[in-house]
């Protein structure tokens, strides 16, 4: 059987629509964004990307939230958790994000992320303004407490490899443009805080 010849890249081009993304945003009313939420696994990422999605919801806005564990069941099946992996799984999510900014929609990102650089890749694929980067901060004392899945348990007796704060680095921001300290601030403190930043930006 003769070897299939893969279409070159170059040979790929990008198939405009005919509707632009301000387009679609007038349809829908309000500015799309991609919010990043990094931090450590218990550190309140997912808990604050669904109560935001819901105050938004509840205001007729569009909203979506990618969310690490749900996207690994699909679109990053099969990705672990070696750098090269976390690198890839990063990759793919901001390119989705790219595609729902695209369409109007007010999109949230809850993921570790824990490389700078990975994360910073993807604020380079976007315009200038649509990477809302958060750091969802708490220490690794405060999320081991909050282990309701036992996971910093399992990483620390050595079951679980790679494991962010344990075994494997987490890089923070060097310059997000919010800091939500889960520490000091319950979860609708964290949505507030959010909601009014992007009404600053007049986002919302």
């Amino acid at each position: 059987m003769a070897e299939e010849k893969q279409l070159p890249q170059h040979e790929i081009f990008w198939h405009e629509t005919g509707v632009t993304r301000k387009d679609r945003e007038a349809v829908i009313g309000h500015p799309s964004v991609l919010i990043w939420l990094t931090g450590l696994s218990g550190s309140g990422k997912s808990t604050i990307a669904v109560a935001f999605q819901k105050k938004l919801l509840a205001e007729k806005r569009v909203c979506y939230v990618l969310d690490g564990d749900n996207v690994r069941h699909g679109l990053n099946k099969g990705l672990g958790f070696s750098k090269e992996d976390r690198e890839e799984n990063i990759r793919r999510i901001g390119e989705v994000g790219k595609l729902f900014v695209d369409a109007g929609i007010i999109t949230v990102a809850s993921f570790i992320s824990p490389y700078r650089i990975d994360r910073d890749a993807v604020r380079a694929g976007l315009p200038e303004g649509d990477f809302v980067e958060v750091f969802v901060k708490a220490s690794v004392e405060e999320c081991t407490k909050r282990d309701t899945k036992g996971l910093y348990k399992k990483a620390l007796a050595g079951e679980i490899k790679n494991f962010t704060g344990i075994s494997d680095p987490y890089e923070e921001p060097a310059h997000p443009e919010l800091v939500l300290d889960t520490e000091t601030l319950d979860v609708d403190g964290c949505v507030t805080a959010l909601y009014t930043y992007l009404q600053g930006r007049g986002i919302l």
